[in-house]
């Protein structure tokens, strides 16, 4: 039965077609915009913009604006109120999707529909055909810890849920799926529980059964696999019980699965002594995966962004077998899927399906004229190697140029259609004065800090933040969970650390000259994070869907109509950075200093723009006349050697090639010396003017 439900899916065909459709990406993403304006032409929003009637990209450019949620927030919202006429589609949305509400504090209504389902296949079957191709499976079972939410009803009548709650709910999206996968060693009754830690306990149950059997593992989020083996670091004992017994825990109360279970747990003494040997043989659990499910071949799930985290501890449960990092998208909807599955998380890219949606790309390059006005997008081919872009989205479920908040980084082209490395989310993690520090900022600071635990033999288990504007200055806390009880030696070590390895140039300056005050390390209780899980649970979440907030902003603490800003987060001990700036001359040579103060790539991208603005007020150094070309710091100022690779970054993470702030700027205007015919006297004025200018716009 298995294997006639496998050739359904002819994977080499699916792979020709991918290749044939990106070879001629361009074609088909302009066909493709024109069946979504032809599709939902009628509608009330695209009919209010003069389109027409037409298809075409200039004129879709030059009558839609880009958009964020909030402008979309009304549309939306009368569609759950039940508004039938076409707000937005042709034809009657019938479903809505919610966010998870961990980035902002508050879950979003968003559009689901059919058009949607079939691009979520399409996501699937193009990942499972490259990723079969690389890793092939044999007859077997998966291990998947999904979870599913109940669907809850809008004021109109329509059926809401998260999108993977929308999803596994669909008879469709089952059936396909079977066709294109490994079942899943849990009955229906566990995905669909009404209790996440009883489904999650009988998830273990059936993968410990069918251990032998068990082909992969995997989950919506690298967290969530993380935590179900944290899990069962605590619960293997009773498991083992229920083997051997033959006898569901009594922690199961969910008669539905416990009716369920009992169809499959019988006594097996063997297997139970087998696994309670296997675990207690494990150092600190290295190898758990593979010494539970002897045969399983990848792990499987997203592990970018805000997922990177748990890499660490899931390699430490994984040993040598491969992770996969699944297909990038969104609430919103569907982008592109991993076509080169060998590749290790880190540097994962995803390849743009062209025929899903009309993409365009905001360049976070040019930034000389985005001070004054917003940039204008280039299109899917457009892109650039190396630059990094925001991603605006078109789809088929009435998102038009609707900015969808992930910045990306091109990474190279499959055939024709850009590959693409996800970077952070565009709004700002951190910020009080001029520092802008983002997700990957706050990650590479804490990963740094994290290193001092390894002399202790503890690591970290999660961590958050927020901006504390309650003193003055204001400050950035930073949160741990610990495994253990480190000393306040090394604690105060580590939040030395953190304050030192945020190389914002913004932050450093604004540090030096106390307009933003010491870093404060707050740890918490054991079991906090898991507390966290929890309160979303209990707010109507999916844990397939949840994210650990890595920052508890303005929308999280201080809205009144947020669910969340009575979560209480207990703290055993607080911590203050040490690490004086201005005191420290070695640390704190000032920033317009020529001689001495060396910037790693992340400042020279971070400073390259506040330079290059100062360049333009100079017009006597520069020219009569602003130059044509804009400012890419990559290809024009300076060197390619300055802007490594990640893969080609140290083991922080930070590219080690240095340039020095004078060096810098004198080739910059080398660059237009050459240009403009400016000369060397000139030169020289100009780093010493730009510096000062530079120097000035900080207020120093």
């Amino acid at each position: 039965m298995l294997e006639r439900k496998m050739e359904k899916l002819n994977v080499d065909k699916v792979i020709e077609e991918f290749e044939a459709m990106t070879k001629d990406a361009e074609r088909v993403h302009i066909e493709t915009l024109k069946k979504i304006l032809e599709e939902n032409g009628s509608a009330e929003y695209l009919q209010n913009l003069g389109l027409n009637g037409r298809t075409d990209p200039q004129s879709f450019r030059d009558c839609v604006p880009i958009i964020t949620h909030k402008d979309m927030e009304p549309y939306i919202q009368r569609i759950a109120d039940g508004d039938r006429s076409p707000v937005l589609t042709r034809k009657p949305i019938t479903t809505i999707s919610l966010s998870s509400g961990t980035t902002q504090g508050k879950q979003k209504y968003l559009p689901f529909n059919d058009e949607l389902m079939e691009d979520t296949l399409q996501i699937y079957r193009t990942s499972f055909a490259f990723r079969n191709r690389e890793f092939p499976v044999g007859n077997g079972k998966a291990l998947q810890f999904n979870f599913s939410s109940k669907q809850s009803k809008t004021k109109g009548g329509l059926a809401a849920g998260t999108a993977t709650t929308n999803l596994f709910r669909n008879s469709h999206f089952k059936n396909a799926v079977q066709t294109m996968q490994l079942k899943c060693c849990s009955p229906d009754e566990v995905v669909f529980g009404s209790d996440f830690h009883q489904s999650l306990y009988c998830h273990l149950l059936c993968g410990l059964i069918f251990r032998e059997e068990i082909q992969f593992v995997s989950s919506t989020f690298a967290h969530s696999i993380v935590l179900a083996f944290r899990t069962f670091e605590q619960v293997w004992e009773e498991l083992c019980d229920n083997i051997r017994d033959g006898v569901l825990s009594s922690r199961v109360t969910d008669p539905s699965i416990r009716n369920a279970i009992s169809k499959l747990l019988k006594p097996n003494f063997e297997l139970a002594e087998l696994i309670h040997e296997k675990c207690l043989g494990l150092s600190n659990w290295y190898g758990l995966i593979p010494e539970l499910f002897p045969n399983v071949k990848y792990v499987y799930g997203i592990m970018t962004g805000s997922m990177e985290p748990y890499l660490k501890k899931l390699r430490h449960y994984s040993a040598e077998i491969p992770l996969l990092s699944g297909d990038y998208g969104a609430t919103e909807g569907w982008i592109a899927a991993n076509v080169n599955p060998k590749l290790p998380p880190e540097l994962v890219t995803f390849a743009v399906l062209p025929n899903i949606g009309y993409f365009e790309f905001i360049s976070l390059g040019d930034n000389v004229d985005k001070i004054y006005t917003e940039p204008k997008p280039v299109g899917l081919t457009e892109v650039k190697i190396g630059e990094e872009y925001e991603i605006i989205v078109t789809n088929f479920a009435g998102l038009y140029r609707y900015r969808l908040g992930d910045v990306v980084k091109v990474m190279g082209f499959h055939n024709s259609t850009p590959e693409l490395k996800f970077v952070c989310r565009r709004s700002l993690l951190l910020t009080i004065n001029i520092d802008k520090n983002t997700e990957k900022d706050l990650q590479l600071s804490v990963e740094e800090a994290a290193k001092l635990l390894a002399g202790e033999k503890l690591e970290l288990v999660d961590f958050s933040s927020l901006v504390d504007l309650s003193t003055e200055p204001g400050h950035y806390v930073i949160f741990w969970e610990i495994s253990g009880e480190p000393t306040e030696e090394v604690l105060k070590e580590c939040c030395n650390c953190m304050d030192r390895s945020f190389l914002d140039a913004g932050y450093i300056t604004s540090r030096k000259i106390n307009a933003i005050g010491p870093l404060e390390l707050r740890v918490v209780r054991k079991g906090t994070f898991q507390k966290i899980l929890d309160h979303y649970l209990g707010l109507g979440a999916a844990v397939s869907q949840f994210k650990t907030p890595r920052c508890i902003g303005p929308t999280n603490n201080n809205n009144p109509e947020n669910p969340n800003k009575d979560l209480q987060i207990p703290m055993k001990k607080t911590f203050e950075s040490q690490e004086n700036y201005q005191k420290d001359e070695e640390k704190a040579l000032p920033i317009w200093d020529l001689g001495s103060p060396l910037y790693d790539s992340y400042e020279l991208v971070s400073l390259s723009h506040h330079i290059e603005r100062h360049l333009m007020i100079l017009p006597s150094l520069v020219g009569s006349r602003r130059p044509s070309r804009k400012f890419c710091p990559a290809s024009d100022a300076v060197p390619a050697a300055v802007f490594l690779d990640s893969c080609a970054r140290d083991n922080n993470g930070r590219s080690p090639t240095v340039y020095s702030l004078s060096e810098y700027v004198k080739e910059r205007l080398w660059k237009r010396k050459r240009r403009n015919g400016i000369g060397r006297k000139k030169v020289k004025a100009g780093v010493l003017l730009c510096c000062f200018h530079f120097h000035k716009s900080f207020g120093l």
